[in-house]
Order: C-alpha cells, then sequence, then structure tokens
C-alpha cells in the first residue's frame, strides 16, 4: 500500500500467529500489526468501513494478541495485589477490574483487565508489553508461593450494538443478564470458553476466551453463522471508536514515563489500602506533589488528518514546546480531527489553544473535554 502508516509485515516463527490467523485471512485482513509478539488483524474493508459495522452493526475481532498471564497459588491473591495500586480486595470471582501495573517510580508497565476466576486464581488479560517476564521477575523476589504462565486462552471480541443478539443466538438468553466487567465459564458442545461482558469498543460488546487454541477456526465460524442475520462482519480494534471514547493506548497514551495520575487514571490508585504495592511509596510522593503535566483531549483544525505514525510536537501559541500528541484520528461521525496527548500543567485547561506540529505542516488546536463522544459512557454500559 502507499500508505505510510501501512508498512509491509514479514512473519516468521518469531511472530506468533493466533488460532483464528487462517480465518483472518480468509475473511480478507488487509493489514496486521504485531501485538505482544503476535500478529494482530487492524482491518479488513477500511478503518472507516469498519468503524460504521462497529458502531452500527456488530463486528468479530481477533484479539488473540491479547495474551493472558496466569496467577495461582496459595499466595496468588497477595501477589497479584502486590503488582497493582488498584484495591482489588473487594473482588469477587467472575468479576473483572480494569488494573494498571505500576512499576517502582510509579511508571506504568501494562494496564491490563484483571479477571478473577478463583479465590487464588487470576489472569492479567494484557496491553502490548511483557508482562509475563515482568511478573516471573517479580515472583522470583516476592518470597511467595504462586505459579505464573501463559495459558492457552485466545479472545476473540463480539463488538456493536447488535452484539446481544449475535451472543443470545449462539449461547443462549443468559448472556444478555451477564452484567458489565462480569463473566462465566463454560463448556459449549465441548468448547472450553470464558465469556465476559467487557471490550476495547466503547461500545456494548463482549469477549469470548477460547481456552484450546484448537478450536479456533471453529469457533470463528460459529460466530460468523450467528452474525450474518445481524450484518456482522471481521474487524480489528477501531482507533476512530477508541479515540473517540477516550480510551487510551499503551506504548502511545500511556508508557513507562507517565504516572496514573498524569494520565487521569489516579482514581486506580489506592494509597490507603494497608498492603504494599510495587511503587507505593513514589506514587505516594507524586500524589503529595502533584504533577507537571496532564493527559488531555484536543481537537485539531483543518482537514482529515492520517493516524499520527509518531508523537508529534505540542506547541503554545509561541511555538514553545509543551508536550506531545500520542494518538490523533479523523472521526467521520464527529467530522473533525480528535486526538489525545500530554502537555505541560497550565496548558491543560478546557479551551487552551494550541499548536500541532503534524510533520513539518503547523495546525492549530484547542484543549476539550473527553471523552469525545457519549461522555456518559452509557452506549457501553447498555442497560
Amino acid at each position: 500500500m502507499s500508505n505510510p502508516n501501512y508498512l509491509p509485515l514479514a512473519t516468521g516463527p518469531r511472530l506468533r500467529h493466533s488460532p483464528f490467523f487462517d480465518a483472518t485471512c480468509r475473511y480478507g485482513c488487509r493489514i496486521y500489526s504485531v501485538y505482544n509478539h503476535m500478529l494482530l488483524p487492524l482491518y479488513y474493508q477500511s478503518p472507516e468501513a469498519d468503524f460504521w459495522r462497529l458502531v452500527n452493526n456488530v463486528t468479530v475481532w481477533d484479539v488473540a494478541g491479547e495474551r493472558q498471564v496466569e496467577i495461582t497459588g496459595p499466595d496468588a491473591a497477595r501477589f497479584s495485589q502486590l503488582l497493582t495500586p488498584r484495591n482489588i480486595s473487594n473482588c469477587d470471582v467472575g468479576q473483572c477490574k480494569y488494573v494498571l501495573i505500576t512499576a517502582e517510580n510509579g511508571g506504568i508497565i501494562n494496564d491490563p483487565l484483571l479477571l478473577k476466576l478463583a479465590k487464588n486464581h487470576f489472569w492479567l488479560s494484557l496491553a502490548d508489553s511483557d508482562v509475563l517476564l515482568w511478573t516471573k521477575g517479580v515472583a522470583a523476589f516476592a518470597g511467595m508461593d504462586v505459579h505464573i504462565r501463559e495459558p492457552d486462552v485466545s479472545p476473540i471480541q463480539i463488538q456493536g450494538p447488535k452484539s446481544p443478539k449475535v451472543m443470545t443466538a449462539i449461547f443462549g438468553d443468559w448472556v444478555q443478564e451477564l452484567r458489565y466487567f462480569r463473566f462465566r465459564e463454560l463448556d459449549h458442545d465441548g468448547i472450553p470458553l470464558l465469556i465476559s461482558r467487557t471490550g476495547w469498543s466503547g461500545e456494548r460488546g463482549y469477549e469470548i476466551f477460547l481456552r484450546d487454541g484448537s478450536f479456533g477456526d471453529t469457533l470463528w465460524e460459529r460466530v460468523m453463522e450467528a452474525g450474518r442475520a445481524y450484518g456482522i462482519g471481521p474487524a480489528g480494534p477501531s482507533t476512530i471508536r477508541r479515540i473517540e471514547a477516550g480510551m487510551l493506548s499503551y506504548g502511545a497514551d500511556m508508557t513507562l514515563e507517565e504516572n496514573p495520575f498524569e494520565i487521569g487514571l489516579g482514581r486506580l490508585v489506592d494509597l490507603d489500602q494497608p498492603v504494599d504495592f510495587i511503587g507505593k511509596a513514589a506514587l505516594r510522593e507524586i500524589a503529595k506533589k502533584g504533577v507537571s503535566r496532564r493527559l488531555v483531549g484536543v481537537q485539531i483544525e483543518g482537514e482529515p488528518l492520517s493516524p499520527n505514525r509518531q508523537f508529534w510536537p505540542v506547541l503554545d501559541v509561541e511555538g514553545g514546546s509543551i508536550g506531545r500528541i500520542s494518538s490523533c484520528v479523523w472521526s467521520p461521525r464527529l467530522k473533525r480531527n480528535i486526538a489525545l496527548g500530554i502537555v505541560k500543567v497550565g496548558h491543560d485547561r478546557i479551551g487552551t489553544r494550541l499548536e500541532i506540529d503534524t510533520g513539518g505542516t503547523i495546525r492549530r488546536a484547542t484543549v476539550v473535554e473527553t471523552p469525545f463522544y457519549d461522555p456518559k459512557k452509557e452506549i457501553v454500559k447498555g442497560s
């Protein structure tokens, strides 16, 4: 393709293929990326066409690149709490929680979904970074009785307003009663699964965690068959929709260089809990002193911009460097360029005028509220 945002990708044994890879090829995936050392489909028709299918109908995503770190053993609950500043003592079996994993200086290592399968049985469903190695390293020195591994678990996401109808057609009426951020384990015609009411789309949706990769093609075709009456189509995680929803992407909107307070996720830090966690002292000090920069929503003026391949410098109106744009996209629904970025405190107030260097061209911009669409998250929570 001529678009410089999408470059040819050579594959080999070092890049893992998901259990759904053959199906994604068969259904016409045009571009793959790499996520946790696994090929991740990005889009099939086009980013905009896949976006409209997501928000109007229903889509299925191969997100097996969201690998799981499984933590078991007598000290699994204690160890899981050691990894995250969010208090998970009130997490029930069958419940999911969005958590952060922090380093000793408060920097962010990952922002996974934590699933509690039993009293001392947890999964961390990962964003893109080597958390398996991190947790094994922590466990080696933690003095706790835990076992850590990557299980044979590969998720797909069923996302969009018609996702409940598709899921009901496959699994029955109970699916529609599944509460937001809850899950259920089941055996479906001999296929071991875990189904959660979660997703990364800003739309109503579900994740199906396949627990035996040999059933990958079977599961994919079963979903497609059930969804045909509802206009289902394959897609990948929509950059357009997730930025509309103000959802952060690890490696772009947050990295090891950012802490939870800078990116607006201080609510996931409980400094008052009695137990310790990695980075607690550093985060306590940051909370006391305050931060010097913050993540903001930005509206960029002018014609549609292509998604940024690198961080774009953010300038004040006098041309001084004050931060960076981490994610940018043209929203065909909102008909404007929307972006997330980190800027110095003092330039983070709603209405502040900025300038963005989009790769040699300066665009005017304004700090705006996020999420850009559905600010109360009524869509994703559903009824």
